[in-house]
This record gives structure tokens, C-alpha cells and sequence, in this order.
């Protein structure tokens, strides 16, 4: 009767725990001020946490030989990419960015030494890894996804640029990199249409005819 009695206390403390833990994690949720600012501390251990499965699934889909060649031209192609799609957040060759370590985590600065060693941005990645991040981006950091804003081509290019950071890179790549060569200026439609229509008015009329 004991025995019987003990195996309820024990079942019944299991129910409770089941019913009590999720209620005190939905409590705490809406009245425990749980971080989600930017600026906020993160949880105990919450990089390592979520640095597991972020890596497993790297590592199963690591393409391992990239598809085109290291060289002058996939950099200065690479530099373009860069410099329109990923300077804003992670910093000019010469001059890190303003917002991006203020961001959650923080987006690292791709053309700085780690500390108290040579590396330089993501130069000790695989390249396959910085491809892998920069086609599917990372949920709940602002890294974007750029399969459909990038070609294969374009990414593959900003990656082996990354990849060689450390390295000496092409006088063009650098100046590019360094903020020295503008983006081309996107063309102005509405401008564009309001001189053409400003010229078809003051253009002469044929002649017999009048407005």
C-alpha cells in the first residue's frame, strides 16, 4: 500500500512539473523582461547553443571544391558584390561599419585582424561555408538570405574574396574595397520621362500644324 502510495506522489509531481514548467516559461515570457533587444545581455550559453545545429547543417551541405577560379577578376567582381550587398553591415576595407556592431549578434567586421592573431575576416572558413551563409543567410541575426538576389556566379565571387582577405589583393579589388570607386548611379525613370516629355514640348510643330 506504501509502494502504491509513493508511485502516485511521484506521478503526481511529474504532472505537476509537466503543467508548471510550460506556465512558468509563458509567465516569464510576458512579465520577465526575457532579451530581445539587441543591447539586451544573451542567454547563458545561447551562442553555443545555437551554434550547434547552425553548424551541423553547414557541415551537411558544404560544397567543398567552389566552382570557379581564385584571381584577379573574381575579386574585383567580388569587391563589386561587396561593396553594393555587404559594406553597409560588415565594414569597408579601411573603415568598419557604424551600425553593424551594434546589431545582435553582431555582424563581424570582414577586413579586421582577430584579435592577437593574423586572420582576417572569414579568411579561416571554408569557403564552402561563407557560399553556404551567404546563399541562405542566418535566422535571427539580419544576415539575409541572397539566393534570389545574387547569381551563383556573384556569390561564389564575394566568397573567394572573403576567403583571401589575408592575402594581397588586386590594386582594382582594393580600390573598389575602399570606398574609392562608386557604385554606377541606378538610372532616374521619373526624371528621365519628365526631360523627355519637356523636350517633346519644345520641339517645333510640322509644318500646317498648330497647337
Amino acid at each position: 500500500m506504501e509502494a502504491v502510495e509513493g508511485m502516485g506522489r511521484i506521478l503526481l509531481g511529474v504532472i505537476f512539473g509537466i503543467i508548471l514548467v510550460p506556465v512558468g516559461a509563458i509567465v516569464w515570457f510576458h512579465f520577465g523582461h526575457p532579451p530581445v533587444a539587441a543591447a539586451d545581455p544573451p542567454f547563458p550559453y545561447e551562442r553555443q547553443i545555437t551554434a550547434i545545429p547552425l553548424n551541423a547543417r553547414i557541415d551537411s551541405e558544404l560544397v567543398k571544391t567552389p566552382p570557379i577560379e581564385a584571381g584577379e577578376t573574381t575579386f574585383v567582381a567580388g569587391a563589386e558584390v561587396y561593396r553594393d550587398q555587404c559594406a553597409a553591415c560588415h565594414g569597408f576595407h579601411s573603415k568598419p561599419s557604424s551600425f553593424g556592431p551594434q546589431m545582435f549578434p553582431s555582424a563581424p567586421q570582414l577586413w579586421e585582424k582577430h584579435r592577437n592573431s593574423e586572420v582576417v575576416g572569414v579568411s579561416d572558413d571554408p569557403p564552402g561555408e561563407t557560399f553556404w551563409k551567404v546563399e541562405n543567410g542566418i535566422r535571427l541575426t539580419g544576415m539575409p538570405s541572397y539566393k534570389k538576389i545574387l547569381t551563383d556566379t556573384e556569390m561564389w565571387q564575394v566568397t573567394l574574396l572573403l576567403a583571401n582577405a589575408d592575402k594581397p589583393l588586386p590594386p582594382a579589388a582594393l580600390d573598389i574595397l575602399n570606398g574609392k570607386t562608386a557604385a554606377p548611379a541606378a538610372p532616374n525613370v521619373a526624371a528621365e520621362a519628365i526631360q523627355k516629355g519637356r523636350a517633346a514640348a519644345l520641339a517645333p510643330l510640322p509644318a500646317g500644324k498648330k497647337q
